[in-house]
């Protein structure tokens, strides 16, 4: 695939990507139970989709029963192997695949971030399971991603690129709904989910985060960990990022010189209008007047 045969939006489209999603293989296969499969072990993904069948994964020395409509994916470097139980055999999908870095041609384990975010959580262990039905948008991408691999057509290496993101996307819906799920009724999971957020919004005020950036980093959505960190708390995210800024910059405000607007972009405003804005609904002062009183 030529970069000059690229439109120019798919050209800026993946310039403005550090990894894109490497296809390592793609296959469908059908199994019966005199298949036999030794342990393996790769350093890649493994996304297995099973379309009829039983079987059993052991993932790490665990065993996973599979079936019809069941997606399996399995960590990089994980040992496993496959057995197959159904007399009448299995059929399978199977992507393979790794991201590689778009300046370094590095392999990474990043992807999406809200995918690995999840991935690489002490919850998902050494492997994902995933129950989904036939009609699921996540099996309708992965047959497309086999035909098209399966092709020789002008722009089909490209096509599967577009495949694969929109592939992970549903992915990452579905893992968030499941995580979600998951710690619902769970005060002591949710109060941990809380504190990390907690944490992450000391170590990154001075930055331009958002509350989805927060909600993102636990792998929840942005309505969900809002009416969580309120409830956990007693204040709004949003609002505990401002207070936090807002002390931070109280600080500076008495120990340092510095000016007003350098003062507003150290704490994690965009600008210093709608830095003296939260300060004075805060505090009913302005940072100067502010700083004269504590100095005077």
């Amino acid at each position: 695939m030529g970069e000059a045969t690229l439109p120019r939006a798919w050209e800026s489209m993946l310039n403005s990507m550090n990894f894109l999603p490497v296809i390592i293989k793609s296959i469908e296969n059908f199994f019966d139970t005199n298949w036999s499969m030794e342990y393996n072990r790769h350093d890649h993904f493994e996304m297995v989709y099973v379309k009829k069948g039983e079987g059993v994964f052991e993932v790490s020395g665990q065993p996973v029963p599979i079936g019809a409509n069941d997606i399996l994916i399995i960590k990089p470097n994980q040992m496993h192997k496959l057995t197959v139980k159904s007399e009448a055999g299995c059929q399978f999908i199977v992507l393979r695949f790794k991201f590689e870095g778009r300046f370094n041609h590095e392999y990474s384990e990043v992807s999406l971030e809200d995918f690995l975010n999840f991935v690489r959580g002490k919850e998902s262990g050494s492997y994902i399971a995933l129950k989904v039905n036939q009609k699921n948008e996540i099996i309708n991408l992965l047959n497309k991603i086999v035909k098209e691999k399966a092709t020789v057509e002008i722009g089909s290496d490209f096509l599967s690129y577009l495949l694969i993101l929109e592939l992970f996307v549903h992915l990452s819906r579905v893992l968030k709904m499941e995580w979600e799920n998951s710690i619902k009724g769970e005060s002591p999971k949710l109060k941990e989910l809380i504190r990390i957020a907690v944490e992450f919004i000391y170590n990154n005020f001075e930055r331009e985060i958002s509350v989805q950036d927060i909600a993102n980093y636990v792998f929840l959505s942005t309505g969900y960990f809002t009416r969580a960190f309120k409830e956990e708390t007693g204040i709004s995210p949003i609002n505990y990022l401002r207070k936090v800024r807002i002390d931070r910059a109280l600080e500076l405000l008495v120990e340092t010189d510095l000016k007003v607007g350098e003062i507003a972009l150290n704490v994690g405003f965009t600008n210093q209008q709608r830095f003296n804005e939260v300060f004075k609904k805060h505090l009913k002062t302005t940072p100067l007047q502010y700083r004269k009183s504590k100095k005077s």
